[in-house]
């Protein structure tokens, strides 16, 4: 399977009427001094999605282009936390297949969005592109302007027409100021053209490309609401992130596994505490798959944490015995590490997950539920709230500093369950859920930095125990040892100098 490069691209888009003429943008910015007009070129591209322009109503952009400098297949993404000005562009060449043959690439990275769907053409476009370049004073290309227009084939011929201006940031030895698009898109404007924001196949398409994606930004219940409306927010929000996420994790971007294990572990903790509302087969369903997902990714997430882990504590040691400890982990930890991702992918890819993620979808648009889901919010969830908590409690309160770390382990599940349903009703019941919330975030933040220790004692023991290793490096690796050790031991204090004031703010705040 070929592997796509990555552009990112940060454009602003404005519709223009046909005898628009560009004003002068000389000078509108202190860093374009000149203006510098380009061959004129016609390109054809073919958008490809599902029939129900699955990919479009997510924000996902997928093309076949022909003519200009980067023909080939495209693909574009949202950018996270950026506005709908940036996005991500990964592209393949031409040969990577004809028109209605989408790259297995591009299939493997949107697989989780649009599932049992094939993606076939949807529509044509060919546009008569005249590009600009702007220039500094030293003649470097600092954006680039393109007039475009674009007309809409069917079956080979014209149905209608449009024109369109692009102006796209390049990438300079010193980067154009932020403000540089603003100030030519504010000429443009104060010329007659209308900004805009949706990709060239999306205004081909009409309102079908921007309507709500398969599972649309819930809105919360208030507590007069019947209790189905929040067991609805709650799968659509966290089966949201599971599906993003699993796109992230496959383009290789940062901490996507571990967010797609904050969902699924957040559905599986919804499904159990909020088990009264919900029916008991379905949810147990539901519950044994994602506890397969979530075992499938929990070696890539473990590792990740634990590299992290590692070579910081490792840092903590004088030179020498930083390098041999680092110098004996690193290699193992990096195979580790390829062989987690591959493992997690290749269960992504299974028809198990496939039919996983249409199950997650369905549930968001009919969950089963009970007759007590009719109730309203502030009748159902106190009481199961103050169980979650309960049983935490009863937990803790058979802990002690000498208890195996296992049930230190059994606690932290316990207080990350009590913690979901808490978070889960914050935008609900408001402050007092909030202020419940954080304070039992403190401690599964505790307990997990203490699973996290006693995790790296154990790996620790295992690079111990594959050898290759001379006595120095074995007593480097036997001091960052102890200092996981030592981790684990200050951590049980820590969490008994909080708990009792987690105790105090949950009888204080207590909702019902």
């Amino acid at each position: 399977m070929s592997q796509p490069t990555t552009h990112r691209e940060v454009e602003r888009k404005l519709r223009v009427h046909a005898l628009y003429r560009i004003p002068p943008l000389a000078g509108c910015h202190p860093s374009i001094s000149a203006v510098s007009p380009q061959p004129a070129v016609t390109m054809t591209a073919v958008y490809h999605d599902t029939d129900d322009l699955t990919l479009f109503r997510w924000g996902i952009t997928l093309r076949r282009r022909e003519g200009g400098a980067d023909e080939g297949w495209h693909i574009k993404f949202p950018v996270d936390g950026s506005d709908s000005h940036a996005r991500d562009e990964l592209q393949l060449s031409l040969s990577e297949g004809a028109i209605g043959e989408v790259p297995a690439a591009y299939r493997d990275l949107v697989s989780a969005l649009v599932r049992q769907q094939s993606l076939g053409p949807v529509v044509t476009l060919r546009t008569e592109r005249h590009p600009y370049h702007l220039l500094d004073s030293q003649g470097r290309l600092v954006a680039e302007l393109v007039d475009d227009t674009v007309a809409i084939l069917d079956a080979g011929r014209v149905a209608s027409s449009f024109r369109e201006i692009e102006v796209e940031e390049c990438d300079v030895e010193v980067r154009a100021a932020d403000d540089l698009l603003d100030a030519v898109v504010s000429v443009l404007v104060a010329e007659g053209a209308t900004p805009g924001s949706s990709s060239k196949a999306a205004g081909a398409l009409g309102p079908r490309a921007s309507a709500p994606p398969d599972i649309p930004e819930p809105s919360w219940p208030s507590p007069s609401d019947p209790s189905s409306d929040a067991v609805r927010a709650l799968l659509a929000v966290h089966t949201r992130r599971l599906l993003l996420q699993d796109v992230r994790f496959r383009r290789d971007l940062p901490d996507a596994v571990h967010q797609m294990r904050i969902a699924i572990r957040r559905l599986r903790s919804g499904l159990k505490v909020f088990r009264d509302l919900i029916d008991e087969e379905w949810a147990a369903q539901l519950r044994t798959e994602l506890g397969w997902a979530a075992s499938q990714l929990g070696l890539a997430r473990d590792t990740e944490v634990l590299t992290k882990r590692l070579h910081s504590h490792a840092q903590q040691l004088d030179d020498a015995d930083s390098g041999r400890a680092w110098g004996a982990l690193a290699p193992w930890l990096e195979e580790r590490t390829e062989v987690a991702r591959t493992h997690a992918l290749d269960a992504l890819r299974t028809e198990r997950c496939a039919t996983l993620l249409q199950s997650l979808v369905n549930a968001c648009a009919n969950p089963q539920l009970t007759e007590l889901a009719d109730h309203p919010c502030n009748e159902t969830l106190p009481p199961l709230m103050h169980s979650a908590y309960r049983r935490l409690n009863r937990v803790v309160s058979e802990l002690t500093d000498t208890s195996p770390s296992a049930d230190w382990h059994e606690a932290r599940i316990d207080a990350k369950r009590a913690r979901y349903a808490m978070e889960a009703v914050v935008p609900i019941f408001g402050e007092k859920a909030r202020l419940i919330a954080t304070d039992f975030a403190a401690v599964t933040d505790i307990l997990g930095d203490h699973q996290d220790a006693y995790v790296a004692q154990e790996a620790i023991r295992e690079r111990m125990s594959l050898g290759g290793v001379d006595a120095d490096t074995a007593f480097s690796l036997g001091l960052l040892h102890g200092l996981e050790v030592r981790d684990e031991l200050q951590l049980r204090i820590n969490f008994w100098q909080v708990w009792p004031s987690v105790r105090a703010t949950y009888r204080k705040h207590r909702i019902g």
